[in-house]
């Protein structure tokens, strides 16, 4: 199973691989069964927990259905960013996508429910939220919207600060160019704790920052890391301000070709690798605070209770823009919001 760097997929494209985004491809050979060549993708770098882990199940996968489900990874964006990325799915182009519920936003609604400004207080509370009811109804919004979800869901973090100025209250994002995903609940909560989001998929985030198109920016210890970031960016500031999960989305005409028993395999190989993820997630994030450290970023500890403070009409507006039903699922395990 290998992984593409941006240089060979440009290559291949180059040679004119306009057969690398054909929808679905069987290849029939004498000595075997029909053999399935899909493709899967995600923003990660090839060393993060979420690409070693998915590289490690798909290998599995071929190997359980006896090499009639070979999946080839593209890791690190060189598909394209997020939201290409979403499109080559829906169209056909791209078979697996592991996507954050924010960037699902814009055609599932109710996907990016879990990163709620200062909703969870924790990633187990989070995952309690997302293993049980509120990721049920969560995956059926998914697929009510043409795409197959696959469960458990792997993590995506806490996210946190970096500037280039200390950030330990409200005050200080006050106008701020900041940058976030492109996700209308992002950008809103950024609007209404005054500063000026940006919406920039993560693989144009490095350039944007070195060439200040924003200031600062938001995102898990993990992207800020492995983006490097601290070589734009002179402070971490810890604020806990939102939490997600990529979810495991399939087109769902590649997944209806395959068959029961081969979905079987792919849902038994996600169920017994997001929770490994999930243990990799953990113990990398703990040893990012230091490493970041080292690498040159001061460090600061926000006042999350000013942040709150602003909060109350967002809060009311993504009730209802959410519904009755998705909210109380939500404050279900994160208490009353706002």
């Amino acid at each position: 199973m290998k992984s593409l760097t941006r240089k060979t997929f440009a290559t291949a494209t180059a040679a004119g691989a306009a057969s690398a985004f054909a929808s679905i491809a069987f290849v029939r050979s004498p000595a075997r069964a029909a053999q399935f060549t899909y493709k899967y993708g995600n923003d990660q770098t090839d060393f993060s927990p979420l690409t070693r882990r998915m590289l490690q199940m798909w290998q599995a996968v071929e190997r359980e259905t006896g090499g009639k489900l070979h999946v080839d990874s593209f890791p690190n964006s060189v598909l394209g960013g997020d939201t290409q990325m979403i499109v080559q799915l829906r169209s056909g182009a791209l078979h697996f996508l592991t996507e954050p519920g924010a960037l699902l936003q814009s055609t599932v609604p109710a996907a990016a429910i879990d990163g709620v400004g200062f909703a969870f207080k924790d990633t187990r509370q989070a995952f309690g939220a997302m293993d049980g009811e509120l990721g049920e109804f969560v995956r059926k919004e998914i697929e009510a919207k043409g795409m197959v979800c696959i469960p458990p869901a792997f993590d995506n973090g806490m996210r946190q600060i970096t500037a280039n100025k200390p950030v330990k209250t409200v005050s200080d994002v006050e106008g701020l160019k900041i940058r976030v995903p492109s996700s209308a609940l992002f950008v809103d909560m950024w609007k209404s704790l005054g500063s000026s989001p940006t919406p920039i998929n993560v693989s144009e985030l490095y350039s944007s920052l070195q060439t200040h198109i924003v200031e600062a920016q938001e995102n898990a210890l993990i992207n800020i890391e492995q983006s490097k970031l601290y070589e734009v960016q002179k402070t971490l500031n810890f604020s806990n301000h939102a939490w997600s999960c990529w979810w495991m989305v399939a087109n769902k005409d590649a997944w209806d070709a395959l068959g029961a028993d081969i979905q079987q395999v792919v849902r038994r190989n996600v169920a017994k690798y997001a929770p490994l993820q999930r243990t990799d997630f953990a113990s990398l994030t703990n040893e990012l605070v230091g490493k970041l450290k080292q690498q040159g970023m001061a460090q600061y500890t926000c006042d999350v209770g000013t942040f709150k403070a602003k909060l109350g009409p967002y809060y009311a507006k993504w009730k209802k823009e959410f519904g009755p039903t998705a909210w109380g699922l939500l404050e279900k395990y994160t208490g009353t919001l706002g």
